[in-house]
């Protein structure tokens, strides 16, 4: 399987456990030191937190159209 759950699906009995989501990057917003990102799907949407440690990974490798994320 290339996900184990689509956007828009989790809940918060899934904290802390592994998940991943396909989809595509539909908004990115940048606030200092951390980026929010909306992966969409065909079922929903799931926002993402990335923190300043991965910042630079993010300026340095754009988020595409298509993220597939673990």
């Amino acid at each position: 399987m290339y996900r184990s759950h689509t956007c828009g699906e989790l809940r918060l009995a899934d904290i802390n456990k592994e998940v991943s989501l396909a989809g595509w990057v539909q908004t990115v917003r940048k606030f200092g030191s951390i980026t929010f990102v909306d992966l969409r799907d065909r079922y929903g949407i799931t926002q993402l937190l990335f923190s300043e440690s991965l910042n630079a990974t993010l300026d340095a490798n754009p988020l595409g159209r298509n993220l597939c994320c673990r």
